[in-house]
């Protein structure tokens, strides 16, 4: 093992700073400790910016404010919840799934204490928040992991307003309970709209089913179990060919996990989650989808919908009759409610199984089936979608481009990044103020919803930057080009949001350098 100096002369990190950008340790799928190569990790000669940084604090500083702190407390713990009269024994934020929604107003200083009352170490990830590096939650990475009995707390500026929200990101606890919204309002609101709901979608298997540490485990023993053909690696990617049609937008093959439930806001199909609204409202719907394994093609019966964000930015107002959404993504719409009870239907895409399902209901009547006949109709796409003119990415020359290959390793026991998983990784490297363009190339059969964090990036379109989102959806054999600004310093984790293929080694790092 090299002498501390010699670790100093070629990271030009010092040990404090070693431990705390690499932590103690990662968490393996059974719980026990990993201890992490920080030797290998540490082993190129550059200066890279720890999550702790003077550049980090730079940047928070920079950080429009209103003065106002909110403060939150969240207990992670063992919990029994109801599920239409079944006890479920999960884990749970607070003994609530989801969590009750944290609403902050952006420029606000979020203030969150955790406390860890899980048998195993935690930690609460902001999804889709370019938020100071060393508050993001990833273990090994930005923090040490929050160990049984012990609590951290979360301090940060909320930056740009939109839907967001927070779940572990330790092994597959996000396949647990432990999630909820996190909404920052717009102090300048420029939509009109009456009222508003949030309605977080997700797969459920915990206490239930097999435990997503069980699924896990056999994964990597065994494999994928659902694989409709073999790893495509050495080819040139192209989204033909790959059983991708109208009717199977994400290709044959769209999961590995068959899941016993699908809930809208905590509750199964026979209990559903009720909207209650009055006819000629104009309202506005916040749709996260906060599953493991599972897409969601998503229609409110009877009526259209009006998609004006995605991941957070504002879009140009496109109508559709159906959405889809990758694990980690999120959508605004609005809709004008019209007389009566309508279902509100989010179909697993590709997989069997009862879709989940809640209610609209704005005048008293039966209870609609959970079915939509607008999931058949109009769906809406990336390419149909335009960001408003303040949320566009302004034009500029490509100042690093990286590629990003996706494949899978062992037969399905791995998912790999450049050939890699995330403990071998080579880090994607930037340097502050720098425009980077990551070619995403998929070259496996399977889609993956590819999530940075820190950041949103643009779509690119031609050479245009288009579409802002912080989480997008690769298809098999696709090439897709993404265009970011490094204005946001530190160690930023870039993975795939199936819980299980990032866990199997599909992560890898954004890492600015000095």
């Amino acid at each position: 093992m090299p002498r501390e100096e010699d670790r100093k002369a070629h990271s030009g990190l010092t040990r404090r700073q070693v431990l705390t950008l690499y932590g103690a340790g990662v968490v393996a799928a059974g719980g026990g400790a990993v201890a992490l190569d920080r030797d290998a990790l540490l082993s190129t000669p550059v200066r890279r910016v720890a999550p702790n940084s003077r550049d980090v604090a730079r940047a928070e500083r920079t950080r429009t404010r209103t003065g106002r702190t909110r403060r939150f407390q969240l207990t992670a713990a063992p919990s029994d919840i109801d599920m239409a009269g079944r006890r479920v024994a999960t884990w749970s934020f607070d003994g609530q799934v989801p969590h009750r929604e944290i609403r902050v107003t952006s420029g606000d200083t979020i203030a969150v204490d955790l406390t860890n009352n899980l048998p195993d170490p935690t930690t609460i990830h902001w999804h889709g928040l370019a938020l100071r590096n060393d508050m993001d939650g990833v273990p090994g990475l930005t923090q040490k992991a929050v160990a049984p009995g012990d609590s951290f707390s979360y301090r940060y500026v909320a930056p740009h307003p939109g839907t967001y929200w927070f779940h572990p990101h330790v092994g597959v606890q996000l396949d647990r309970g432990l999630y909820g919204p996190l909404i920052i309002e717009d102090p300048h609101e420029p939509l009109n709209y009456d009222d508003e709901v949030v309605l977080v979608l997700d797969d459920w298997t915990d206490g239930i089913g097999p435990s997503p540490d069980a699924l896990l485990n056999d994964m990597t023993k065994n494999g994928m179990k659902n694989m409709s053909s073999m790893d495509m690696n050495g080819m040139s990617p192209s989204a033909t060919g790959t059983g991708i049609t109208r009717a199977k937008p994400l290709g044959d093959d769209t999961g590995d996990v068959s899941y016993p439930l699908h809930l809208i806001n905590g509750k199964p199909p026979n209990d559903p989650h009720v909207i209650t609204s009055q006819p000629g409202r104009r309202l506005r719907v916040r749709i996260i989808n906060a599953a493991s394994d599972t897409a969601y093609r998503i229609a409110i019966g009877g009526h259209r919908l009006s998609v004006v964000h995605t991941d957070g930015y504002p879009t140009q107002p496109v109508e559709t009759d159906t959405l889809i959404l990758g694990m980690g993504e999120r959508y605004d719409v609005l809709i004008d409610t019209k007389d009566g009870a309508f279902p509100v239907v989010a179909r697993p895409e590709g997989k069997a199984g009862a879709p989940a399902f809640a209610v609209l209901r704005t005048a008293r009547g039966a209870t609609p089936t959970a079915d939509a006949p607008e999931l058949r109709r109009q769906l809406v796409g990336y390419t149909d979608l335009a960001p408003t003119a303040a949320a566009r990415m302004r034009t500029g020359k490509v100042d690093r481009r990286l590629t990003v290959k996706l494949t899978m390793g062992k037969g399905g026991r791995q998912w790999l990044i450049n050939g890699k998983t995330y403990v071998d990784r080579d880090p994607l490297d930037v340097t502050a103020g720098q425009r980077v363009q990551l070619d995403l190339v998929n070259g496996s059969m399977m889609f993956h919803p590819m999530h940075l964090h820190g950041h949103t990036f643009a779509l690119l379109q031609g050479s245009r930057p288009g579409l802002r989102k912080d989480t997008i959806n690769v298809l098999p054999m696709q090439r897709l080009s993404v265009v970011l600004d490094t204005d946001n310093p530190g160690q930023w984790l870039l993975h795939c949001h199936n819980a299980y293929h990032g866990e199997l080694g599909m992560m890898t790092s954004l890492s600015y350098i000095r």
